[in-house]
């Protein structure tokens, strides 16, 4: 009973994170919204089907509402400013998505300036999930052999077991706010 007890909290917890009434959700998924509220309180019988409407309705993984814990993520996606969807690889999220993800765990943000005349950073790699905004100017985010290059509003979201290392982009001063979690 409390896997089902949590399966709904995680539920109603995903729709207030992106900012949906019930009524838009269920609409959004094609259910009555009688039936939809009551997935919030009771998931014991909400079909399989409605889970896979709201991971993708909501751009997260059908196990991570299933189970409450992120799939591991594989490379890397980037938001660019403005926009909802991803550039590059997979599915992008939007900001309050990144902030649902990032619930229940331990977030250490950081605010970072880089000068062009920096030395490029050596190249880390460490446990957890990193979420990087560029604040101002342009920075460059390394991976191996890899290098992406984020403007003023642009973000990136990333699995930071791989390699990786940012430095300025540019002759200007750049800030981005990182943060990590563990």
């Amino acid at each position: 009973m409390d896997e089902i007890r949590e399966l709904a909290e995680r539920i109603k917890a995903l729709r207030d994170a992106c900012g949906y009434t019930e009524e838009e959700v269920a609409e959004a998924i094609g259910i009555d919204v009688e039936a939809y509220k009551g997935y919030e309180t009771n998931a014991a019988n909400v079909p399989i089907s409605v889970i896979y409407s709201l991971a993708k309705m909501y751009n997260v993984d059908f196990s991570e509402i299933m189970t409450g814990t992120s799939a591991k993520l594989r490379t890397y996606q980037v938001v660019r400013a403005g926009e909802g969807q991803n550039a590059d690889r997979y599915p992008g999220y939007k900001f309050e998505n990144l902030a649902y993800r990032f619930t229940k765990k331990i977030m250490q943000p950081f605010l970072v300036t880089l000068d062009p005349s920096d030395k490029p950073a050596d190249l880390v790699s460490h446990k957890g999930e990193e979420f990087n905004l560029v604040i101002s100017g342009s920075v460059v985010v390394v991976f191996d052999d890899t290098e992406i290059i984020l403007n003023t509003g642009d973000s990136i979201y990333f699995n930071p077991t791989y390699k990786h290392g940012q430095k300025c982009y540019g002759d200007k001063p750049a800030t981005f706010l990182t943060v990590i979690a563990e």
